[in-house]
């Protein structure tokens, strides 16, 4: 896995009740909270597996996704940021990682996420 030859990427699965958060607030928070230019890097981790990329589930969410996408790289481009690398792809079979690789942070205390945002805002309707 370390190599990064296995094709996958690790994900967090996010399970939402759309009657308490739309669909539009999660893609709001998920640019806000990486940086999606770092192609298949996330700050000091390396690899294919680091790459960013969102899972769709049908094409209303695969369209919302593309939306948001556009405007957030709209945003970036305002700020001189560079052009975002997020994959954007149906969502296939689900894996969970080993058990030594769940709940790091709950784990390891102390220990580093790496995970920093641009600090630019993304425009996007919370509601869409």
């Amino acid at each position: 896995l370390a190599a990064g030859l296995t094709g996958h990427a690790e994900v967090v699965r996010v399970v939402f009740d759309p009657r308490k958060i739309s669909y539009g607030e999660l893609l709001k928070v998920f640019w806000e909270n990486h940086d999606p230019t770092q192609g298949t890097r996330q700050q000091e981790d390396l690899g294919t597996q680091y790459r960013s990329v969102i899972y769709t589930l049908g094409p209303q969410q695969q369209a919302a996704a593309l939306r948001s996408r556009a405007a957030y790289q709209q945003e970036l481009r305002e700020q001189r940021r560079g052009d975002i690398t997020t994959a954007i792809e149906p969502a296939s079979d689900f894996y969970y990682a080993e058990d030594h690789h769940q709940q790091y942070l709950h784990r390891v205390p102390g220990g580093s996420c790496g995970l920093k945002g641009t600090g630019v805002t993304c425009p996007i309707t919370p509601r869409g």
